[in-house]
């Protein structure tokens, strides 16, 4: 039985992790009043007392444009401290495999579409996200740079834009999906004629349900990557225009939703090439109309419940 280390289980992507264990694996988790992961070395007492194979370091400190924007500094600072404990904890610890997750914002702003991994550090970042995306491409780099002096099988996955289940709802700090499909489920119970949204809504934007995502970390962790990154992502491309109206006819909010061009949009495209993933024989399999369904009736019943993070 293979003992894999998940570290943040209780975010959205260590919560569909934690779903998808896979039969031949023991997942270890550990809440933050047990283990600092910022501590290194308890990190590392950590993976030694449990003789773990494995680490999948989802934890992070992540939100939606206006946060990121707003809070560089702490954004940058937080998810360097958490990637440089836990990588340089594993790599002391002689940890076999790890994944890192990193987030499609490493590429250049203005890089050419579909983007690929060869375009990291080929132009200046989308500001709006800067300090986010630096800390990201610190811990691609580290993961090749230990793979590299070591032989440890230490490499990266890189996400696009993200939705599901336990997703922070809270619409001042969010990602879109989620700040969205909060907006209008509350303006549809408030019976509000109109919603406004951040942006020109011409940006398109790639959206993958976390569920693949977790997927496909199942699917790498066992394959020899060793100092890559990889893009995950689901090749589905839409606008935030589009996106908007999906997301209303998903709720059933039916009025109108106004864009605020003074309102940054971030990066004008944002779709991956994820050929190097499909040429080991991984897919996305969740379709977006299919994936926000599934996420807004889990949204309802956790809301009933009291458990939708940030609201």
């Amino acid at each position: 039985m293979k003992k894999v280390f998940i570290a943040g289980h209780r975010g959205m992507v260590g919560s569909a992790l934690m779903r998808s264990v896979p039969v031949a694996v023991s997942a270890y988790t550990a809440n933050r009043n047990e283990l600092d992961l910022t501590n290194t070395k308890e990190v590392e007492h950590f993976l030694q007392r449990n003789r773990i194979d494995a680490v999948i370091l989802a934890a992070a400190k992540v939100g939606g444009i206006g946060a990121n924007s707003t809070e560089q500094y702490n954004f940058l600072l937080q998810n360097l401290l958490i990637q440089n404990s836990v990588l340089n904890a594993a790599k002391r610890a002689r940890i076999s495999n790890l994944i890192f997750l990193g987030s499609s914002c490493i590429y250049p702003k203005l890089a050419s579409q579909p983007m690929k991994e060869s375009s990291l550090l080929t132009g200046p970042l989308e500001p709006t996200n800067e300090g986010y995306a630096i800390a990201k491409i610190a811990g691609v780099r580290m993961c090749k740079a230990i793979s590299d002096e070591t032989g440890l099988n230490f490499f990266s996955l890189m996400p696009t834009n993200l939705y599901g289940p336990n997703d922070n709802f809270d619409e001042a700090t969010s990602h879109v999906p989620a700040a969205l499909m909060a907006r209008l489920h509350h303006a549809k119970a408030a019976g509000k004629a109109s919603v406004e949204i951040w942006g020109t809504g011409v940006s398109l934007r790639e959206f993958m349900h976390v569920d693949d995502l977790a997927d496909a970390c199942w699917f790498f962790l066992e394959s020899e990557c060793q100092g890559r990154h990889i893009n995950i992502g689901s090749g589905q491309e839409v606008s935030i225009h589009d996106f908007a109206r999906l997301m209303a006819k998903t709720i059933g909010y039916e009025g109108e939703i106004h864009f605020d061009p003074t309102k940054p949009s971030g990066a004008p495209r944002k779709l991956l090439d994820t050929s190097f993933a499909s040429s080991k024989g991984w897919r996305a399999s969740i379709r977006l109309e299919q994936g926000l369904r599934l996420t807004y009736e889990w949204f309802k019943t956790a809301l009933k419940n009291g458990d939708v993070r940030g609201l």
